[in-house]
């Protein structure tokens, strides 16, 4: 006796792709940050790609921002053109910089990039610090 031989199934049609939800902007850079930047990078005195953002282990409260002047990009650099600046994200920075806005802020008695980032869950008391 022989078993009976099935036909494989006809190639069901695909399913149509889901849209993609956008992609949410990694960083953005107010007027005044783009300016200081900019000044940052006339002063070098050299070429430079743009400043590398990246954050590092550091403080109470475990990591901090790092910005250095980039000569080039990296491979897995991201990519952010804002005001007429260039800034590179660090790959390992990625994922605990999303959706942070990056400010220059001059005061009485101090000076600097401020970071406003919504992924932030706590900062250390002297706000050089923060963690995710």
């Amino acid at each position: 006796m022989s078993t009976p031989t099935t036909t494989t199934e006809a190639a069901k049609p695909a399913a149509p792709a889901r849209p993609r939800r956008p992609r949410p902007q990694l960083m953005t850079v107010t007027p005044a940050a783009a300016e200081r930047v900019k000044a940052l990078i006339e002063g070098r005195g050299k070429a430079t790609a743009g400043v590398r953002i990246g954050v590092r282990t550091k403080g109470c409260s475990g990591l901090s921002y790092t910005l250095e002047y980039a000569d080039e990009k990296g491979p897995l650099d991201e990519v952010v053109e804002e005001h007429g600046v260039t800034l590179l994200i660090d790959p390992k920075a990625t994922m605990f910089i999303l959706g942070t806005e990056m400010d220059y802020v001059e005061e009485k008695l101090q000076s600097g990039f401020v970071f406003k980032n919504p992924n932030e869950k706590g900062r250390c008391g002297c706000g050089e610090s923060f963690h995710v």
